[in-house]
């Protein structure tokens, strides 16, 4: 059996590159649906926060419909108590319990306005409140102006949660076959490369918010952080012996034509996914 062929430096900088490039085209497809799930879940807490509303209210509307049965009671056991005054009025034997009954009697229709008058406050508190649940509309300047009540507000934000579902949904089912390729296509170069590599290239990636470990020489700069790279440097990248990092950035640096072979295969790749 012959020996298992060394891997060259140059064959680690184009698995280095090509993981690089397929972890990038992940992020972008994650990077397409990144803000719906965040609008969703947003969506999800203002109609929540709507229902509470919605809630506290009603509790309201129920304290005021209880005070107005108080005190339709309250005026129903004072005119009882009127009906009794009147009857024992004409059985007094002189004038003052005649007028202590008359006095009881306009205390207890006193008792029946103020309980009309708290009927009427609770009533049009719960007219108020109930226009928060279901909208108003006024005149101003001439014209209608219409408040949204929260029942309206709530059906709006349910329809647009749903279209932002359905959104989602049909994103991820365009993009979850090409997601799994990709993923299982990192997996297998994974594998290929040696774990101290793979370490500086997972701690690059999470060291920097666009992902970026591995980059190729642009216009004499280095990409992601476009510093000037020595001319000697750059012809010491282009010979591919020894795996040469960016001074300002710590990012593996590739000459640029291995970049565009490694581009051209790994795009020609996506295209038939």
């Amino acid at each position: 059996m012959g020996k298992t062929k060394e891997m060259t430096v140059e064959d680690k900088l184009r698995l280095l590159y090509d993981l690089q490039l397929i972890d990038s085209k992940i992020d972008e497809i994650k990077n397409t649906r990144g803000e719906l799930p965040l609008e969703i879940q947003d969506m999800e807490d203002e109609i929540q926060g709507l229902r509470i509303r919605k809630e506290k209210i009603q509790n309201a509307i129920d304290i005021q419909k209880n005070e107005i049965a108080k005190r339709k009671i309250a005026i129903d056991e004072a005119k009882i108590l009127i009906d009794r005054y009147n009857e024992q009025q004409k059985n007094v034997r002189n004038s003052r319990e005649y007028e202590a009954l008359s006095k009881e009697i306009e205390y207890q229709e006193l008792e029946i306005q103020f309980a009309d008058k708290k009927i009427r406050e609770a009533n049009n508190e719960i007219e108020r409140l109930n226009q928060k649940i279901t909208g108003y509309s006024y005149e101003k300047d001439g014209n209608e102006v219409v408040v949204k009540g929260i029942d309206e507000l709530i059906k709006q934000r349910e329809e647009d949660l749903a279209h932002k579902r359905e959104e989602l949904s049909a994103l991820m089912k365009e993009t979850e076959k090409q997601e799994k390729f990709l993923i299982k296509k990192a997996s297998a170069l994974r594998k290929k490369i040696e774990p101290r590599l793979l370490r500086a290239y997972d701690r690059l990636r999470k060291n920097f918010k666009n992902g970026l470990a591995v980059v190729s020489i642009e216009h004499g700069s280095a990409g992601g952080s476009y510093f000037t790279i020595p001319v000697q440097q750059q012809l010491e990248i282009r010979t591919r012996q020894k795996i040469i990092v960016d001074e300002h950035s710590g990012r593996i640096l590739v000459d640029g034509d291995l970049a565009s072979e490694e581009k051209e295969k790994m795009n020609e790749m996506f295209d038939n996914i």
